[in-house]
Order: structure tokens, then C-alpha cells, then sequence
């Protein structure tokens, strides 16, 4: 199987670097492509560029690694995409992204540059997965390498362009009290907070640790509790009402079909309302 490493904290990051030993240890072909520079809450983005225009690149090498490696002038998104057109040779079948340096839970993972390579990855026909671990000390780079090719085993059997998201608490394997499945929580591990701007300056923005509990079963909370968490996620769908809902023909909201005065918008927090995967 044929693995791009990437990441968001960029190609000196000792996450990455962890990731990419244990992943080349294995019988998978291992190809690196990380950005030149920090590029942390990236999302998806590919950065500024132009059709006419170049992006840099330069071989590196990862320490204790004989993978092929690439710094890019880019954020991981851009990274993929170029991997998946074949800039690194054969364009990856699964895209491992991480480990990040802090957990990406709950909905803030929208911004996540570490997830948003694993779901270009999915926009693109591949499969992902988006690896994080929590930031304490000592760093757990080693637990959450772990559990990565353990849950990779998984993936590489999933339907195409799945894509999964894997948070690790910052402990020893042997102390981990097990791998569970998880719903995203509706915050992270932290909350930021911002001040109103009155005049020309600074904005002041901070993240700030939260009080509240969250529901057992969420990303989150598992994490707490000493769990690693796995969510499978998926990045582009589309919003159509449900195929339950009784309408004339005429008046259908269906893909081509006209804009009636009678059609309303679909509640996009009703999961049968989502379309993602119907169309390659």
C-alpha cells in the first residue's frame, strides 16, 4: 500500500518524524510531503497559487528514516493534492496525517490542517487518516504511532475515500484503556475567546481550558478518560431533503429539478438529509 505522511506542524515537526519511523518499519511504501513551515489550522486550504506559477520544494531527510522525503512551500492540503497528481511518483492510496501536536476533537476539526489533509485526501479518491495526540509531557509520539498502524490495518480495508480521525491521550500503550469509537464533541479541549476591537490594533484572541461536560461517548470526553478515540468523518456533502418526505412530482427537490416557491431549504444537522459518497 502505497502512504503519503504528512502534517500541519510542518516537516521538522517531531510528530511527523515519529509517524513517518514506525510507518516506514512496515511493509507499506512510504513517501513524505510535509509543509516547509508551520501551517497549523490550514484546514483544507491549498494556499495562494496561480495556474502559471511554481511551488517550491526541496528533499529533506526524516532522522532514523530511509523514506523519501519533500518540504513544500504549502500547507498539507496543497501537499496532497500534489502527491495525489503523482509529484512524489505513484500518487498514495491512503494519506496518514500527523501526529499533531494536541488533540483535534469536537467540531473545531473543521480547521484542523492535520485533518484537512486526510479529507483533501477523500476529495481526491484516496483514503485518510488524521492523527493527534494530547499535549502533555512527556510527548506520547510513540503511543500514538501505535494505535495509527493498528487502526491503518482497518482502513485499508474500508470502502474507498474513507476517511478516520484518531485522537490519543498522552500515555503509555499498556496504560490506554482501549480504542473506542466516537461522536465529535461540540467543542475541543479548549474554547477560544476573543475581544471586541474598538480601534486600529491588535485582536486578542485566546484559548481558553473548559469546565464542561460533555456527553461519554464524544471524542472529547473519551480522551479524558483515558481512551484513544476514533471517528469516521467525511468533508464535502451535500444537503437534500429526506427521500421519506412525500411531495407532488412536480414540486420534488431533486438534483436538476427547477426552484419551486414550495421547496425550503434541508436542515443540514438532519443526518438523513446528507448525500456525500453517491457520485466518484
Amino acid at each position: 500500500m502505497r502512504l503519503l505522511v504528512t502534517n500541519d506542524d510542518g516537516i521538522d515537526a517531531e510528530g511527523l518524524h515519529a509517524l513517518a519511523q514506525h510507518l516506514a518499519r512496515t511493509d507499506h511504501d512510504v513517501v513524505v510531503a510535509a509543509p516547509a513551515a508551520d501551517a497549523s489550522g490550514s484546514g483544507a486550504a491549498l494556499g495562494v497559487f496561480h495556474a502559471d506559477s511554481h511551488i517550491d520544494v526541496k528533499r529533506v531527510d526524516i532522522p532514523d528514516c530511509d523514506a523519501p522525503a519533500w518540504a513544500v512551500s504549502g500547507p498539507p492540503g496543497l501537499c496532497v493534492l500534489a502527491a495525489r497528481l503523482g509529484a512524489f511518483g505513484d500518487p498514495p492510496d491512503i494519506v496518514v496525517s500527523g501526529i499533531n501536536a494536541g488533540l483535534n476533537t469536537g467540531r473545531a476539526i473543521l480547521h484542523s490542517g492535520t485533518v484537512g489533509a486526510a479529507l483533501t485526501a477523500q476529495n481526491f479518491g484516496a483514503k485518510g487518516l488524521a492523527v493527534s495526540v494530547d499535549a502533555e509531557l512527556p510527548w506520547r509520539w510513540d503511543t500514538a504511532a501505535t494505535v495509527a498502524i493498528e487502526v491503518l490495518e482497518q482502513l485499508i480495508d474500508a470502502p474507498p475515500r474513507s476517511v478516520l480521525n484518531l485522537n490519543v491521550p498522552a500515555l503509555p500503550r499498556s496504560e490506554l484503556k482501549g480504542l473506542r469509537w466516537a461522536r465529535l464533541a461540540a467543542f475541543g479541549a479548549v474554547r477560544a475567546a476573543i475581544s471586541e476591537v474598538e480601534t486600529d490594533g491588535q485582536l486578542q484572541i485566546e484559548l481558553r481550558a473548559t469546565d464542561e461536560v460533555l456527553p461519554d461517548d464524544t471524542d472529547t470526553a473519551l480522551c479524558e478518560a483515558g481512551f484513544a478515540a476514533l471517528t469516521s468523518i467525511v468533508g464535502i456533502a451535500e444537503s437534500w431533503p429526506p427521500d421519506e418526505v412525500s411531495q407532488p412530482v412536480a414540486q420534488l427537490q431533486v438534483p436538476g429539478a427547477p426552484l419551486d416557491p414550495l421547496h425550503v431549504i434541508p436542515d443540514s444537522t438532519d443526518s438523513r438529509t446528507l448525500r456525500s459518497r453517491e457520485h466518484a
